[in-house]
């Protein structure tokens, strides 16, 4: 096997670990806010324990290690909303709604990059419009909060992964992943001292602290790992295409674990065609001008972005 269709089943590999997060994440009786808390403090304690990530902490000035943590506030908003609308609606509308994370990129990224806006990006933005209306009104009336949030969702996960394109190439990816998800650590400690008093970080039970170790070193570590080794061998352009697939294996997974399909209807489904159907476009249309992915894009959230 060469080297590049090796990196090119890895990569099948990582989206397909990373569509198992909104399952895990319905499977997790833990509300958002602890689920995600756990989530980071296992990945960040994990990163302590590999030397190459202090090295790499005492290698950088601390305005940048400051950066990186603001970023890492916004990665803990971004799964804090995700897993919200997984648990207000369910895994298949938390799955759809990151699918319009390229979109809102699209928009985001040139006014943080200070570069004209693209045309044919704007398109995409206003192409994927319909599909979220579909979205909406195919799911159930209780579960369009869940929808709202998702999106709210989406938002966070293109301005973080525009700000990481911005920092890309100034730190070591694991340690830019240690900083940042440590950061979002603090921030929801914090957010649970204000609005729980502490009282939201309960200790989970055996069944939700395995979920939680799978989520956090199966789904977010070992993809990360894998997404190093295959950045060296694929375009952007590839890696664009294969990480588009993560909300269908998400949805089709919930579809054959958690049986979803009753709970939505063809409108929501259709949404979701049109949504992706604008985003694989979008690479196709920007196929020529493409440059290789950054590896801190990769590092923090299920949503890969890739310009």
């Amino acid at each position: 096997m060469s080297p590049t269709t090796r990196a090119q089943w890895q990569l099948h590999v990582c989206v397909l670990l990373w569509g198992f997060t909104a399952i895990l994440g319905k499977l997790i009786t833990l509300s958002a806010l602890p689920l995600v808390w756990w989530r980071m403090l296992i990945v960040v304690v994990s990163l302590l324990l590999v030397p190459r990530v202090w090295r790499g902490l005492r290698a950088l000035p601390p305005r940048r290690i400051a950066a990186y943590a603001g970023i890492g506030a916004i990665v803990s908003l971004h799964w804090l909303t995700f897993y919200a609308a997984v648990k207000l609606a369910n895994a298949s509308v938390g799955a759809s709604c990151i699918a319009l994370a390229p979109a809102f990129l699209s928009v985001i990224e040139p006014a943080i990059a200070r570069r004209r806006f693209d045309p044919g990006e704007l398109l995409l933005g206003l192409l994927v419009i319909p599909g979220v209306v579909q979205v909406a009104g195919g799911v159930p009336a209780g579960m369009r909060i869940g929808v709202a949030v998702g999106v709210l969702s989406a938002v966070f996960c293109a301005l973080f992964g525009a700000l990481n394109k911005r920092m890309a190439g100034h730190g070591d990816p694991l340690t830019v992943t240690c900083i940042e998800l440590g950061a979002g650590t603090l921030l929801l400690t914090a957010l649970n001292l204000v609005w729980h008093r502490g009282a939201g970080f309960v200790l989970p039970g055996p069944h939700d602290a395995l979920l939680l170790l799978t989520l956090a070193l199966a789904c977010t570590l070992l993809p990360f790992a894998l997404a190093l080794k295959v950045l060296r061998h694929l375009s952007a352009f590839n890696v664009q295409l294969a990480t588009n697939l993560e909300p269908v294996y998400a949805i089709v997974l919930a579809v054959i674990l958690l049986g979803e399909q009753h709970q939505l209807d063809g409108w929501f489904y259709l949404g979701v065609a049109i949504s992706l159907g604008a985003v694989f476009t979008h690479p196709l249309l920007k196929r020529a001008t493409l440059r290789k992915p950054d590896a801190e894009v990769l590092a923090a959230a299920e949503s890969k972005a890739i310009e």
